[in-house]
């Protein structure tokens, strides 16, 4: 048994604290990794310094500076980074968008049908480009088709969050979490051990695929029969986004009378002057209909003015001095649009990565920043439709926007959202289809023949989407998460010292002795259980971290095969259904889905205890829990 020493016990609180920070997301878990770093190098250096000038015996060194920063120069980090250049590349031609509307076409009111185009589209997409990437683009197109064809989008979006993920277990380049699994695994082969054989080079592009197929068709399979059943239904087919967001009640209009005092005022400074609690939504001059922005226009006689406000403002709107509250007046969907376009009330949904997160409406200025005003805000089964200034924003939160129709297609191409219905774009590069897909196929199949490694083969290709114009110089930089990147680089130090430490072998020790009257299978399956309930409340990746040390360590300990209990923690972690915090896929459909957080729990407990059983098993029967001879 492994003994308790400074360094391991060092390792177990910055762990605590990581956990405890990712959980709750005090502080982004970007910033999180990075005060990982901070934290195992502080402590390394300068417990070192502490020893040389005799305050302390011993030093507790954790990783070395080279160590501490390897995660920026991991071959995980930079594929990962590849990959979203060359997911970027191929979105921008439109070939989703096309398969999308191919997919409507077939399905149209059959919500079976409607099902089963979205799982087997967003599958196979999400084992070439990431599948955080496909749910991003696909997200509108099954929102549109769940309205149009009549099915409410809560029975479609959960679905399309669980078969990215299936997906994304077909191909190593599917997740982020595949490609860093793959680098922990390598980095823990040991040639004079028969125990790590298979671990060398990592993860082949292919090498799981025969396991991913199997889960993909058991989660075909539940998803068709009793998930279906488990699914809500939030959203109304149909539904206007007032009714949905319950803003009926609180849009009215209000008409400017011939003696008000705010005649002649922009419309900014008279909101300053009558410090009212409302939002503007548009202004109606005679014929004429105005949107965002509105703060720069003069108020005018007859002026009517659509207002979002709470039902004390609308009492105190109808004592105010020259305004008149129109009766018997609610404004609806339809109303609000204008006539050219049918598109400017939109939900959008903060995207990972987002300049918005952790900043506030106001903060962020957003109604000049995007030309737009935020009418609600829903995050998950909470509704805010008042006060919603000072909210910080996470990711996830979906947004009741009304804005011009420049201002939403705008909102559509910054990679700050996810606009939740589709909307007509006019920079898809179509003519570039076949050489986006050409650069993908070439990247596989190099990376499958193995004449470069997915390192090379991935940064050839993001240069050749650039150099053959599927994506231009100036878009490089939006295109590439940055928040995952340094989520990748901060916690992979985390994983060094857990090894170096020992606090991984403990860790494997305690778990084999509390199971020792447990066949090697149990525990296997056991790992899947413990890094599947880990990943459905932190980040992926920094479940993966955390786990495959500890199953390597354990595999020792019990004699077994390193190969199967690594690979049962890369399915685990890829795999998170039962929470929407467990995957960002599942942060995206959670507010267009309008579900709460029990419905994760309902639909998706059953489907991770049956893929606890398939992939065990699956494991069990297609590589052994033995080496090879």
């Amino acid at each position: 048994m492994v003994a308790l020493t400074p360094e391991i016990l060092v390792v177990f609180l910055v762990i605590a604290g990581a956990l405890a920070l990712f959980a709750t997301e005090v502080v982004p878990v970007d910033i999180t990794a990075l005060g990982v770093v901070v934290a195992l190098l502080v402590v390394s250096e300068g417990s070192q310094y502490l020893q040389s000038v005799g305050v302390i015996a011993d030093s507790v060194v954790l990783v070395t500076p080279q160590q501490g920063i390897s995660g920026f120069a991991s071959t995980a980090t930079i594929t990962v980074l590849a990959m979203f250049i060359l997911s970027d590349g191929v979105q921008r031609t439109g070939i989703v968008g096309i398969l999308g509307r191919k997919m409507a076409a077939f399905t149209k009111d059959d919500e079976n049908r409607q099902l089963g185009a979205t799982m087997t589209l967003v599958a196979p997409i999400s084992g070439f480009i990431n599948n955080t990437a496909a749910v991003a683009i696909l997200l509108p197109m099954v929102t549109d088709l769940a309205h149009d064809g009549k099915t409410s989008p809560s029975k479609l979006l959960i679905p399309l969050s669980y078969a990215s993920m299936f997906g994304g277990t077909l191909t190593l380049i599917g997740t982020s979490t595949n490609i860093l699994a793959s680098e922990l695994a390598a980095g823990l082969y040991d040639p004079t051990d028969a125990r790590f054989i298979g671990l060398e080079g990592g993860f082949s592009m292919f090498e799981f695929t025969a396991l991913g197929a199997i889960v993909t068709v058991v989660g075909f399979v539940y998803l068709f029969t009793v998930g279906r059943l488990l699914l809500p239904e939030r959203i109304k087919p149909r539904a206007d986004l007032t009714e949905e967001f319950q803003m009926a009640d609180y849009l009215t209009e209000v008409e400017v009378r011939e003696d008000s005092p705010i005649i002649g005022q922009t419309v900014r400074d008279a909101l300053v002057q009558t410090d009212f609690d409302v939002d503007l939504v548009q202004l109606i001059r005679g014929s004429e209909t105005f949107l965002e922005p509105l703060g720069p226009k003069t108020i005018q006689a007859g002026d009517v003015f659509a207002v979002r406000t709470d039902r004390d403002t609308l009492v105190e709107l109808m004592d105010a001095e020259g305004l008149d509250l129109l009766a018997d007046v609610t404004v609806d969907e339809a109303e609000l649009e204008t006539a050219e376009r049918a598109e400017n009330l939109v939900e959008v949904v903060v995207a990972p990565g987002s300049s918005l997160v952790s900043q506030s409406l106001r903060t962020s200025a957003f109604r000049q920043r995007y030309d737009a005003t935020v009418l609600a805000l829903r995050r998950g089964d909470e509704l805010f439709r008042k006060r919603m200034d000072n909210i910080d924003l996470r990711v996830g939160d979906t947004l009741l926007v009304q804005g011009t129709a420049d201002s939403i297609e705008r909102m559509d191409a910054n990679r700050d959202f996810i606009v939740a219905q589709e909307i007509e774009r006019h920079d898809w590069r179509e003519g570039k289809i076949p050489v986006a897909l050409g650069i993908v196929a070439a990247v596989v199949g190099v990376a499958a023949a193995g004449i470069l490694p997915i390192v090379a083969s991935a940064l050839a290709g993001a240069l050749a989407m650039v150099l053959t114009g599927c994506i231009k110089p100036s878009e490089l930089y939006d295109a590439v998460q940055w928040d995952v990147i340094v989520l990748l680089a901060g916690v992979i130090p985390l994983g060094i010292a857990m090894e170096t430490s020992g606090a991984a072998a403990l860790v494997a020790d305690a778990l084999v002795d509390a199971a020792n009257v447990l066949p090697a299978i149990v525990i296997l399956g056991l790992f899947y259980v413990l890094t599947a309930a880990l990943t459905n409340v932190i980040s992926n990746n920094a479940s993966v971290v955390l786990m495959i040390p500890v199953a390597a360590e354990a595999a020792v300990t019990l004699d077994a095969w390193a190969y199967p209990f690594i690979l049962a923690v890369t399915f685990a972690a890829s795999t998170a259904f039962m929470t929407p915090v467990g995957y960002q896929t599942n942060l995206f459909v959670y507010g267009p889905g309008g579900y709460k957080f029990t419905d994760y729990l309902r639909v998706g407990t059953p489907l991770q205890a049956i893929f606890a059983v398939v992939t065990t098993l699956g494991i069990y029967f297609l590589w052994g829990l033995q080496p090879p001879a």
